[in-house]
């Protein structure tokens, strides 16, 4: 059970999403700017942790380059404000309790965990354009080093 996987070039899907402090949060907010628009399976949890902490060392070169980052999560946003707090997370972080925007995105389906096949989050990247359009759509990524190998991709020192 794996949703229909997006591909350079296809339309984001829009949303709106409860960030940690239970504030409505579209895509449509980022219309003209580039968005990064990555899914993680839990917060608080070492590899989230990791990769969220990557993203936070790295916003003010993304930032420079003229990315937005958003990350998205099944978590409610009680939790989502406790791992922003944490961890100083400086980018906002939605809460996809139905996992809507995961399946819209195909960040949820069928994965190997451990030797095991199970259904969970598949932890993916999205860069999006000034337009809305996928320019990346990045699946299964590994938690360390992904926030490297991006900026490396989009040529961000």
């Amino acid at each position: 059970m794996t949703d229909a996987r997006l591909a350079a070039g296809d339309q984001a899907p829009t949303f709106t999403l409860l960030n940690a402090d239970g504030e409505s949060v579209s895509l449509a907010d980022f219309a003209g700017s580039k968005v990064i628009l990555y899914f993680y399976p839990a917060a608080m949890t070492p590899g989230c942790t990791t990769q969220a902490c990557d993203f936070r060392d790295s916003l003010g070169s993304l930032q420079g380059a003229g990315y937005r980052v958003l990350g998205i999560s099944k978590d409610d946003p009680a939790t989502l404000k406790t791992f922003e707090e944490r961890d100083a997370l400086t980018f906002p972080l939605l809460s996809d309790r139905d996992l809507a925007v995961h399946h819209a995105y195909g960040a949820y389906g069928e994965k190997n965990s451990y030797g095991k096949i199970i259904t969970g989050v598949l932890r993916s990247t999205f860069v999006i354009d000034e337009e809305g359009k996928i320019e990346q759509a990045l699946y299964n990524v590994k938690a360390t080093g992904h926030v490297a190998s991006l900026r490396k991709k989009l040529t961000i020192a």
